[in-house]
């Protein structure tokens, strides 16, 4: 072969090698894109869901700005009140333990719609409620409700939504994130009419909601020739808890729900305590601004800045992140419970650490086993909401007996537990560590698609 003969044969290869390299960008770019815009390019029922759970997750701080005014119409201590969280919390988690039994013999729509008709009904009820104890009652049956429709909405949306699972959890915390924004700030707006207000307003949503997954929602229809989907047993998600990294990221999730809620649910007194030293009058409304911001800043860090820090820096790191960030921020509550300024700006400050972690925590669980979704879906959640449930039951005796600052302590407590639980388990969530190496990466994975 002549000098000149090879130098054209490396000139062909070379081109045919940047062609083909082109030819790969292109296709790359273009999953990307894909992948990026498909957050919004949905079927109809994954919205429907969606919105479904804005309304569902409404109910969890619809109650926040009323709190005060609760204890002062119905003449109920502040420790009362807040078991309207504790009832509906644990009844929630207890029931989120058995919601994918239930809908593996009802189906998904069925529990959908069962899920929320039980809110429709129990909200409405504890509207017309004429004492604390009723509304207590009322919020349990609520909660079931909440257990069957969300346990079996978080698996619905990933299986339905395009775009692979970590765009549909993106999709479904943002919809928990606007749920936690609107419900105060609805709450705080019908609560200045009549704390009754805002039981009939989500009672009229959720029922409107009803309707929407009732008219567009369709249960994929199975494969040809594919086995009915088995039946899941009574016990599946104590049985999924043996997994280690599903009960590692369930019991992380367990206290740090514990320090969320002591912030959503003890946070309305001592600011409106500081508010009145100061001279400031701050009602239902004004509580329900504040939480609104809250809300606001779940809602935007769970869909912005969540998917950007996992896929830069990976889970773990971000999950110790945001823990810490957490604890300092309730440290900071309980040093200044005094000021009505700190207290406010801290609340919302707090927001953009929760909705990271929100998303993150949902995302490392449908990533960390290989259970069936709706199990993997019921467990965690079960057990987070029976942490949250704790919260409320014990912030209030605690201020009363020690001092307003106490639960937040708690707060701080619970999460040094929560990093000590997750570092302890660095082999078992080893997979979970790592980075995504590029954004494109990031991108073709979810192109790929959930199967």
């Amino acid at each position: 072969m002549t000098p000149t003969d090879s130098d054209e044969r490396k000139v062909r290869v070379t081109s045919a090698t940047k062609t083909e390299r082109s030819a790969t960008g292109d296709q790359t770019k273009a999953t990307a894109e894909t992948a990026k815009a498909s957050i919004w390019r949905q079927p109809v029922a994954v919205w429907a869901i969606a919105f479904a759970c804005t309304v569902s997750f409404m109910g969890i701080g619809l109650v926040d700005p009323i709190l005060p005014a609760i204890s002062r119409e119905l003449d109920a201590t502040p420790s009362e009140t807040m078991l309207l969280f504790t009832s509906y919390l644990f009844i929630t988690g207890i029931v989120m333990l058995f919601a994918s039994w239930v809908s593996s013999r009802l189906g998904v729509k069925k529990t959908l719609l069962l899920g929320l008709a039980l809110i429709v009904v129990f909200a409405a009820a504890a509207g017309l409620s004429g004492g604390v104890v009723e509304i207590i009652g009322f919020r349990a049956g609520w909660g079931i409700g909440n257990a069957l429709f969300i346990a079996t909405a978080l698996a619905a949306i990933v299986g339905a939504a395009s775009g692979g699972s970590r765009q549909a959890i993106v999709l479904y915390e943002a919809s928990l994130g606007i749920g936690l924004a609107v419900g105060p700030l609805l709450g705080g707006a019908l609560g200045e009419l009549s704390w009754r207000g805002p039981f009939f307003g989500t009672a009229a949503l959720m029922a409107i909601a009803l309707l929407a997954i009732l008219v567009v929602f369709r249960s994929p229809a199975p494969a040809a020739g594919a086995a009915a989907p088995a039946k899941v047993s009574l016990l599946a998600s104590f049985r999924a808890l043996r997994n280690p990294a599903l009960l590692t990221l369930s019991l992380t999730a367990f206290f740090y729900n514990v320090a969320f809620f002591v912030l959503l649910a003890y946070s309305p007194y001592p600011i409106e305590s500081a508010a009145a030293q100061a001279g400031m009058t701050f009602g239902a409304h004004e509580l329900g601004l504040v939480f609104f911001g809250w809300g606001l800043a779940v809602a935007l860090t769970s869909v912005l800045a969540a998917p950007l820090l996992t896929r830069r820096l990976g889970l773990r790191p971000v999950l110790f992140t945001m823990l810490g960030l957490l604890a300092v921020a309730e440290a900071v509550l309980a040093i200044g419970i005094d000021s009505a300024t700190v207290l406010i700006v801290t609340v919302i400050v707090a927001g953009l650490f929760l909705g990271v972690l929100n998303t993150a925590l949902t995302e490392a669980v449908m990533e960390a086993t290989d259970l069936p979704r709706n199990v993997a879906s019921g467990t965690y959640s079960g057990v987070r909401f029976i942490g949250g449930a704790i919260a409320p039951a014990v912030a209030g005796p605690l201020a009363a007996a020690i001092t307003p600052s106490a639960p937040y302590w708690l707060g701080v407590a619970a999460l040094v537990v929560a990093i000590a639980i997750l570092a302890a388990a660095g082999r078992t969530l080893r997979h979970l560590g790592r980075p995504h190496e590029t954004a494109i990466a990031e991108a073709a994975d979810i192109g790929q698609g959930d199967a």
